[in-house]
């Protein structure tokens, strides 16, 4: 008797395994972080046999917590950080350069190449997408052009490309099977969001041989099963999203105009739209939410590549602070952040800006500056670089907000969740269980083997009383703070450019 869904969520700092029993509960979870890499300002990688081994650590660490077998586990669901790039052999599973980070910008000089040839509308009205480094295809071009014969390999069908769902499929099915599902084929900038199928104009624009890409399938289906050695027996992988639609998932928001919040490394809001793909007026991109049942909805999204990464880097760049739940008291411990701005643009401006050349600043800094209003400001930039993207979805007809549902290890902070809710001027409504995206790869894979016969039965898990945290900042003071971070990304726009 399957007693439990297994969840992976591979994301951009560390490595998850959770078990889901049949009431949707937490059973177990084991957890590892992995080395991040900064070769040069601006670029991000990851080591891909590193991300596997953490991953393949918390499976086995999640069924020993929970004394548990591979027997007891009806499926696993895969959810992953979106658009981080790697290249391998098929024969040998070996990758043929770093994983290039969703956050890198490394390939920022082939985005502003393929703009000036002429493909933005191309690009957005294929993809929904923006021609930005953020999406995977520059980041499979760099790769195919950083390591000498790669292209002509590719062209042997000798390479395999994939997002990290595909790596960790590969891996866990021993190479017996290279594909994606929708979800994460849309943030390619590849992948043709309305007739779902890899785009010809696009591979040829990009010399992107097919022999490398990945069979797209749907986001809820038996995928494949384990390789028997990794896990004692083997297990159907049945489920697999980005985890930005997985979370759209786990919250519940299968209908159009339902949303979420989730603050993590970044932060990502996303409305679902259902069966239409809207495009954007005011910054957004249109993205798929999941395929299932022979259908695919749709989600409007604003990505913010900064969020949680500025406490971060506080703890580790600046060494303000001995762990990132410090962060709270140090906020709290002052009344404002004496007139100080942070504009996290490490790796430059997503939505609505979608400003590569943007980079981090820190303004209104005076000798009574402490601290404390440092964190607070690195707090108050995640609440204000969301209102930036809600402002979008206020602007986009028909798609009102009433209330943010959150999700994300960030959102356990109460300073960040009570100052979101007073500078959106809405309420911000925490679900008690906040394993979200988990859960909802978990769903994904549950549903498709049977564990769970409809969502009606995942209700339970998201049924608990939620927190929910009320506006209380006057409307003048909530505009004048945010006027005030209007005026400061102002000034950490174009920095990069050269003079």
């Amino acid at each position: 008797m399957n007693r439990y869904v297994m969840a992976l969520d591979q994301g951009t700092t560390s490595s998850r395994a959770i078990l889901f029993d049949a009431q949707g509960r937490v059973a177990a979870v084991d957890q590892h972080e992995f080395r991040q890499h900064f070769p040069k300002p601006g670029w991000v990688e990851h080591d891909p046999e590193e991300i596997f081994e953490s991953q393949l650590r918390a499976a086995r660490g999640a069924l020993a917590n929970a004394r548990a077998r591979a027997s007891d586990v009806a499926a696993i669901g895969i959810t992953n950080q979106r658009e981080t790039t790697v290249v391998w052999e098929r024969r040998s599973g070996r990758p043929i350069y770093p994983a290039i980070v969703w956050q890198s910008r490394q390939t920022a000089p082939l985005c502003d190449e393929l703009r000036s040839r002429g493909l933005e509308e191309e690009v957005r009205a294929r993809t929904g997408l923006v021609i930005d480094a953020y999406f995977s295809a520059t980041k499979l071009r760099f790769i195919l052009d950083a390591v000498p014969g790669a292209e002509h390999r590719a062209a042997r069908g000798e390479l395999a490309f994939g997002t990290i769902d595909s790596w960790l499929l590969y891996r866990l099915t021993g190479g017996r099977v290279h594909a994606t599902e929708y979800s994460n084929a849309s943030r390619t900038m590849l992948f043709n969001i309305h007739e779902r199928r890899w785009d010809d104009l696009l591979l040829d624009e990009l010399r992107i041989p097919r022999e490398l890409l990945p069979a797209v399938r749907e986001s809820s289906e038996v995928l494949g099963e384990t390789e028997p050695a990794l896990l004692g027996a083997p297990i159907p992988i049945a489920g697999m999203a980005g985890d930005q639609q997985a979370a759209l998932f786990g919250q519940g928001c299968v209908r159009p105009g339902s949303g979420k919040n989730t603050y993590g490394t970044g932060c990502f809001l996303l409305v679902n739209t259902g069966d239409e793909a809207p495009r954007s007026k005011s910054g957004l991109v249109t993205t798929i939410a999941w395929g299932r049942g022979g259908r695919v909805q749709y989600a409007l999204e604003g990505s913010v590549f900064v969020a949680g990464a500025a406490v971060q880097w506080l703890r580790d760049g600046l060494r303000l602070l001995g762990d990132a739940a410090e962060s709270e008291a140090a906020a709290h411990s002052v009344p404002d952040t004496g007139g100080v701005y942070l504009v996290p643009a490490f790796v430059g401006l997503g939505a609505p800006y979608w400003d590569e050349a943007a980079r981090g600043t820190l303004v209104g800094i005076t000798r009574g500056t402490s601290r404390e209003h440092l964190v607070r400001a690195a707090l108050e930039s995640i609440a204000y670089q969301t209102r930036d993207v809600v402002e979008c979805v206020r602007a986009d007809a028909g798609l009102g907000l009433e209330t943010l549902r959150v999700d994300g290890g960030a959102c356990r902070n109460d300073f960040l969740m009570q100052f979101q809710a007073d500078v959106l001027g809405v309420p911000v409504r925490r679900p008690p269980m906040l394993e979200v995206t988990a859960l909802g790869a978990a769903a994904l894979a549950g549903l498709a083997v049977g564990f769970w016969r409809d969502e009606s039965e995942l209700e339970r898990a998201r049924a608990a009383e939620a927190r929910v945290f009320e506006p209380r900042l006057p409307e003048a003071a909530r505009e004048s703070l945010y006027a005030g971070w209007k005026r400061a990304v102002e000034r950490s726009r174009r920095w990069a450019e050269a003079p």
